[in-house]
């Protein structure tokens, strides 16, 4: 479904160039709960944002559902981001329109007929349990109703991938595990391919199916989730899962950074 091949992207600072991906290698299938995993500044946000050239790379190659994104004209990428959708850590809606509009959005972009318009929002806001909220506005919302939303919105033109970027990181725990069963469901229910961005260990273990850590821009190592949570091959790995257990254990970090 997804493959990457030796992307590199750099940004420049005033005081340097600083290289955010240095040479990545990736393979996501179709169906998988693919979990993006690593510290702050690793570079997952940027790998996530060059899947669909939110961040164009300075070399390499993205390969998604057979089409080489990196290769397309403004025109043909526009119309592969329609089968593409994507959430983020803070929802990104519209203020100024309902719940319901903020759905048909996309749809209104892909020049729907109002019929189809009424029909799939409604569908959507069955499926993620906010059809009570429809003529609601987010400022009306709590933070897990706006993230169901920002769902809602991403798969209303049946994408073929979801992408997510730290889409829990601002909800609290219990909401956090609801949204997560929730990309779980529909993931299951409609076999929707998802590259999840996270820095928690813990929502990788609940959610994905396999997983990538990533540190400084590369990849140290990839594979099925339980295998990398029993055996963490990398230094980054293995400190993930730690910090991971230690949370779930209830101890505390010491003034050092050691667990």
């Amino acid at each position: 479904m997804i493959e990457v091949r030796n992307l590199r992207k750099t940004f420049a600072t005033p005081a340097a160039q600083v290289l955010a991906l240095d040479g990545v290698d990736l393979d996501i299938r179709k169906g998988d709960i693919f979990g993006i995993v690593g510290f702050s500044g690793s570079g997952k946000s940027t790998l996530l944002r060059c899947l669909n050239l939110l961040e164009r790379p300075d070399s390499g190659t993205v390969v998604l559902d057979g089409q080489e994104t990196t290769a397309l004209d403004r025109t043909r990428l526009g119309a592969l981001r329609q089968r593409i959708g994507m959430i983020f850590q803070h929802f990104h809606l519209f203020d100024a329109r309902t719940v319901h509009d903020n759905i048909a959005y996309p749809l209104e972009i892909a020049k729907a007929g109002r019929k189809r318009i009424q029909a799939r929002v409604a569908e959507l806001a069955g499926l993620v349990g906010i059809s009570d909220k429809l003529r609601a506005y987010p400022g009306q919302l709590s933070g897990g109703q706006k993230q169901r939303v920002a769902i809602a919105r991403a798969l209303a033109n049946d994408p073929r991938v979801l992408l997510s970027d730290e889409a829990t990181s601002a909800l609290d725990p219990e909401t956090t595990w609801s949204i997560l069963q929730l990309l779980k469901d529909i993931n299951v229910g409609t076999g929707l391919t998802i590259a999840f961005v996270t820095h928690e260990m813990d929502v990788v273990r609940v959610l994905c199916n396999r997983v990538a850590v990533l540190e400084a821009g590369q990849i140290m190592e990839e594979g099925e989730v339980g295998q990398v949570l029993q055996n963490p091959r990398s230094a980054a790995g293995q400190r993930l899962v730690e910090i991971s257990r230690g949370f779930r254990e209830g101890r505390l970090f010491t003034d050092a950074g050691g667990i």
